[in-house]
């Protein structure tokens, strides 16, 4: 199909059907493979990956990567940004940007790095210190993505991008109640506290997900407890407790132990 027809497509019925069940299905696990489904009638795509980054600005570093879903025409895994966060290709511009980006990478006939096997086109939003990431995957034996299309995927952008930033949200939210429902920490006691409770509201209030070890190292700090009591109580090394709350600072916007203290009591 010309891109001239998908083009005209966008104005049919047929394809604000398709869009409207792509919008029904944002927080279910046939998202990506919706988007997939609507996309590929308009520009040919063989993957979708869709994912979540969370950065520390500060210190301009990828925090973590928040895989939120991929759907192929072909049974091969996407690449896992998770394993490569310190060289992904793509940090550096997802780090300083402003305004809603498109990146594009094409395929290196010599590349090992998996985000290089293939010709991508990166559509990627910032909200605070998140970012969304759609990255679209051609085969590098097809030809790249061209101006045309990249363009037209531009366009489409405005529209999808909203999409997966709510699909995050109600991941976020879903996994706060996991998290609530079932507690299996050592430190499960201090989650049925009133501060446990006041805690998770305020990281409701402000949208931000902490990993459960990320709370954990937070309530015992704010409930008086050290670093090293803390790492024997988790089990874990004096510098894993620091990681962790350096991490959860970070997605806090604040630091340390004081900072921490002065967020939770909003000043």
């Amino acid at each position: 199909m010309s891109l001239t027809s998908s083009m005209r497509n966008i104005d049919s019925p047929h394809f604000y059907n398709e869009l409207g069940e792509l919008i029904s299905s944002t927080g279910h696990g046939v998202f990506a493979a919706k988007m997939l489904h609507l996309v590929d009638k308009l520009v040919a795509v063989h993957q979708v990956e869709l994912g979540e980054w969370t950065l520390d600005e500060r210190q301009a570093s990828l925090l973590e990567v928040n895989p939120l879903g991929s759907a192929g025409l072909h049974e091969e895994p996407p690449p896992t940004p998770a394993q490569y966060q310190d060289d992904h290709p793509l940090l550096e511009k997802v780090i300083a940007m402003d305004d809603a980006l498109l990146i594009q990478m094409n395929a290196q006939a010599t590349g090992t790095h998996p985000h290089h096997l293939s010709h991508q086109c990166n559509l990627v939003s910032r909200k605070s210190n998140r970012r969304c990431v759609i990255t679209f995957h051609r085969p590098h034996t097809q030809r790249p993505f061209s101006l045309a299309e990249l363009s037209f995927l531009k366009s489409l952008s405005h529209t999808l991008l909203p999409l997966v930033e709510r699909h995050a949200q109600i991941n976020r939210q879903r996994g706060r109640r996991t998290l609530g429902r079932a507690p299996d920490s050592p430190l499960a006691q201090v989650e049925q506290s009133p501060l446990q409770r006041e805690f998770n509201q305020r990281l409701s209030q402000g949208d931000i997900s902490l990993s459960a070890r990320e709370k954990e190292v937070c309530l015992g700090l704010l409930t008086g407890g050290t670093v090293p009591e803390l790492a024997e109580r988790l089990s874990v090394k004096n510098s894993s407790v620091e990681t962790y709350l350096k991490r959860a600072a970070a997605k806090l916007g604040v630091s340390g132990r004081h900072g921490l203290a002065k967020w939770m009591v909003g000043a």
